[in-house]
């Protein structure tokens, strides 16, 4: 939906103290005889501390708690599970010194990540020159799945790489049909915040909304980081639009719109997935109410099947906020783990291990708590599930869930 030394980094990595991030498993089977299982570490990488933080540790809970259920359930004989999260902070290059540490960790048989489009473009090589699994739960740009040109040419770069969250051809377009039908927008003020992820989607979003017959009255960029609109209020109030699409993360909208609503513009600030935390609504407070996102999947809140999931993360004291990705972050890990499965027996890992991993991962077909999940061709899931939300009373509510076929 960003470096300190490699050498540094790696230091501590090997000596076990983990400082980036709090690591381990919690084992809730009371099995004595852990201590002689093999020990096969899922690593995540996420933003765990500044920018995009409470989405970032909401993928770190979600892993955990898969891992907790696993090594309960003894899903493999002979095998504890461990998580190891590194902070990436929201950086391109920590991601990428992230993933070189955990491809050499021997321990290391798949990750869980990143949060962020921009991060994983930096990560996907190293992590397929070791044919180490990579599974996001939240990236979104269609060209890490599906090549640069995917638009004309489809192909896919990296077999190593899949997601659990569908992509932004779909959800750009998904805000824009809901925009133009359901609220009859005719104008729309686009801005993104020239990341991979923002930048992606609000040209998506834009393409949809001109093409269901609406006018583009402005554009503009932020920066990631930047705390005053000022200038751009002032834009956005000469256009006479009666919507504004952002594309980018809340920490930037949640400002945004505050400074908007502040500044005498009283219409919606419509965003992705990227903008759907509560920190969003905490943050901008009462001027928040009646904006709008998109999120992948339905409201996990609202699945049955992830009902025993929320009870163990409410009940486990995990930071975070566990509604935007953490279904689909148990998911993630679940699919490694039960590829695991179908490779490691008896606590034995085989040579070439992970690339066999990679292959039972493929073939992936479970129901999973936050829907169905498989991957086609391209690595993309196979749930086109898409929602749009909107602040009412100071919480999101799901106002339509459905697909988007384009």
């Amino acid at each position: 939906m960003r470096q300190r030394s490699l050498v540094i980094l790696t230091s501590v990595l090997t000596t076990g103290a983990l400082t980036l991030t709090a690591c381990g498993s919690r084992d809730d089977s009371g099995d004595k005889s852990s201590s002689s299982k093999t020990e096969i570490i899922i690593g995540v990488d996420a933003p765990l501390t500044g920018q995009n933080s409470a989405t970032g540790l909401g993928i770190q809970g979600g892993v955990q708690i898969a891992v907790d259920d696993a090594n309960k359930n003894n899903t493999v004989p002979g095998v504890t599970f461990k998580v190891q999260a590194l902070d990436d902070k929201a950086i391109p290059a920590s991601g990428q010194q992230n993933a070189t540490a955990l491809v050499n960790n021997e321990k290391v048989l798949g990750v869980v990540g990143p949060l962020n489009s921009g991060v994983a473009t930096q990560m996907q090589q190293v992590f397929a020159a070791a044919n180490l699994v990579e599974v996001s739960p939240s990236n979104t740009a269609p060209e890490l799945t599906q090549g640069k040109n995917w638009q004309t040419s489809k192909s896919r770069p990296f077999k190593t790489y899949f997601r659990t969250a569908t992509t932004d051809a779909l959800q750009g377009g998904f805000a824009a049909e809901y925009a133009s039908t359901t609220l009859k927008k005719k104008n729309v003020f686009v801005v993104d915040d020239k990341q991979t992820y923002g930048a992606g989607l609000a040209k998506l979003f834009k393409a949809g909304f001109t093409k269901n017959g609406g006018k583009v009255a402005g554009e503009d960029h932020v920066n990631t980081g930047d705390t005053d609109f000022s200038a751009l209020v002032t834009k956005i109030k000469k256009s006479k639009a009666d919507l504004v699409y952002y594309g980018g993360q809340y920490d930037e909208s949640e400002k945004l719109t505050k400074q908007l609503k502040d500044g005498g513009v009283k219409v919606p600030l419509f965003g992705g997935d990227g903008m759907f935390s509560d920190t969003y609504i905490q943050t901008a407070g009462k001027t928040s109410e009646g904006d709008l996102v998109t999120s992948v999947g339905q409201p996990v809140d609202s699945l049955p099947s992830a009902a025993d999931f929320i009870k163990k993360y409410k009940a486990s004291g995990l930071k975070g906020d566990y509604g935007t990705y953490g279904g689909y972050s148990y998911d993630a890990a679940t699919a490694i783990i039960k590829a695991i499965a179908n490779v490691v027996k008896d606590g034995k890992v085989p040579d070439g291990a992970r690339a066999k991993i990679v292959d039972e991962v493929q073939k992936t077909k479970f129901e999973g708590i936050a829907g169905p999940v498989s991957f086609d061709e391209y690595g993309d899931t196979t749930n086109k599930q898409l929602t749009v939300y909107q602040v009412v009373s100071g919480k999101w509510k799901a106002v339509k869930s459905g697909t988007f076929n384009g």
